[in-house]
C-alpha cells in the first residue's frame, strides 16, 4: 500500500513543493453532471482554484425578486459567496443556491471549491485558517466585489469556519477599512466546537502533532470515519440520483477519494489544523466585528447546540429534524430563514 500523503503541519519547517494537481472539468461533468457553472480559475501562490458565477437573472418570468416584492429590500445582498464545508465541494451547496436564485433571481451568486476539493488542488502546505482566508480574499478579488456594496458571505461547517476565520482577520479588515465591506454573514450548521473530550487519547494522539510517521495512513482513516460517524457507504442508486438532477454526497466524497490525489490529506488536514477543534475564540472574535450575521442549525446536529451558539451573542434559526446535512437535505428550508434574515431591517 501507498504511504499516504501528509500534509506539513503548522509551526514546522518544510519544503516548497508544487500543488496536487486536482481531476479535470470533464472527468467531473462526466460523473456528476453540469449542476454547477463552467468552471473558472484562480491562480495564487499556493495553487489553482476552481470557482463558479451565478449571475443575477435580468430577464425572463416575473420573480419574487421583482422591484414590488419585499425581496428587493435594500438589505438583500446584492452578491454573495457561499463557501462548502470539509469533504463534499461547491457541488454539494447547489440545492441551496438554486433555492435562493428562486427567491433572489437579482442576486449575483459564486462558490468556490476550497483547497483539495472538487476541482481545486491541494497546496503542500499547513491546512490552517490563513491558508484558506486566502482563497476566499482572492476569489472575492478576482470576481470584482471587494469594496462593491451589497455583499454577502454564506458558510457551512468548514465553510463557516473559514467565513468567521476571514471576517475576523487582519487581511479581511485591510480593504474593508477602506470602503464597503460585506454586509451580512450567514453560518449553517458551523463546525468549530468539537470537543476533545469526545474523542478518545488514542484518537486524540492521531490528530495532534504527535501522531507517528508509521500512524499516519490510521488518522487518515480515522478522519474519514469522524465525518461520516462510520464507514463512508456509497447508495448503490447513486447514478440515478445525478440522473435526476441531484447531489449524492456520498457518491461526489468517494469520487474525490478515488480521483483527487490531494484530496484525502486536505480533508485529514483541515480536521487537524483548519481550527474546527475547541475553537471558541472564533465565535467570540465573530460576534466582536459586529458584523450582522445568523446561524442555521440542524436541530439534530451534534456539532454545535442552539443554546452553545446562542451563548455567544447569535440570532439562531433551528430547523426541526435535521442533522448536520440541512444545507442539502432542508435546502428550502435554510434559504427560507436567510431570506427572512436578508429581507429584515
Amino acid at each position: 500500500m501507498a504511504e499516504p500523503l501528509v500534509l506539513p503541519r503548522p509551526g514546522k519547517p518544510y519544503a516548497s513543493q508544487p500543488p496536487i494537481p486536482a481531476p479535470s472539468e470533464a472527468a467531473f461533468t462526466a460523473t456528476f453532471g453540469t449542476l454547477l457553472p463552467a468552471a473558472q480559475y484562480l491562480s495564487t501562490n499556493h495553487g489553482r482554484a476552481a470557482y463558479y458565477q451565478f449571475p443575477a437573472q435580468t430577464s425572463g418570468s416575473p420573480s419574487t425578486d421583482s422591484p414590488s416584492s419585499p425581496s428587493s429590500s435594500d438589505h438583500v445582498p446584492k452578491r454573495v459567496l457561499l463557501i462548502h464545508g470539509v469533504q463534499t465541494p461547491a457541488l454539494g451547496l447547489v440545492p441551496l443556491v438554486k433555492a435562493l436564485r428562486a427567491r433572489f433571481p437579482l442576486t449575483s451568486f459564486a462558490l468556490v471549491d476550497l483547497w483539495g476539493h472538487g476541482l481545486s488542488e491541494t497546496p503542500v502546505a499547513p491546512h490552517e485558517g490563513s491558508l484558506f482566508h486566502g482563497l476566499v480574499d482572492g476569489v472575492l478579488g478576482v470576481l470584482g466585489w471587494k469594496g462593491e456594496e451589497g455583499v454577502g458571505i454564506v458558510g457551512f461547517s468548514f465553510g463557516a469556519v473559514v467565513s468567521m476565520g476571514y471576517l475576523s482577520s487582519p487581511l479581511y479588515r485591510q480593504w474593508a477599512q477602506g470602503g464597503e465591506g460585506v454586509r451580512c454573514c450567514v453560518l449553517v450548521a458551523p463546525a468549530g466546537l468539537l470537543r476533545k473530550e469526545w474523542f478518545k487519547p488514542e484518537e486524540w494522539t492521531l490528530l495532534s502533532q504527535a501522531c507517528s510517521p508509521e500512524d499516519e495512513g490510521k488518522a487518515a482513516k480515522f478522519v474519514v470515519s469522524a465525518l461520516e460517524g462510520g464507514e463512508l457507504v456509497v447508495p448503490g442508486d447513486w447514478k440515478d440520483i445525478v440522473a435526476g438532477g441531484s447531489v449524492c454526497a456520498q457518491a461526489v466524497k468517494q469520487w474525490q477519494l478515488d480521483n483527487h490525489k490531494g484530496h484525502e490529506a486536505s480533508v485529514v488536514g483541515i480536521f487537524r489544523d483548519g481550527e474546527v477543534l475547541e475553537n471558541d475564540a472564533l465565535f467570540v472574535k465573530m460576534r466582536e466585528t459586529g458584523m450582522r450575521s445568523l446561524m442555521v442549525l440542524g436541530s439534530e446536529d451534534g456539532l454545535s447546540s442552539e443554546e452553545e451558539v446562542r451563548a455567544f451573542g447569535f440570532d439562531v434559526k433551528v430547523v426541526q429534524g435535521a442533522g448536520h446535512g440541512v444545507v442539502r437535505e432542508n435546502a428550502e428550508e435554510v434559504a427560507e430563514y436567510i431570506a427572512e434574515f436578508w429581507r429584515a431591517e
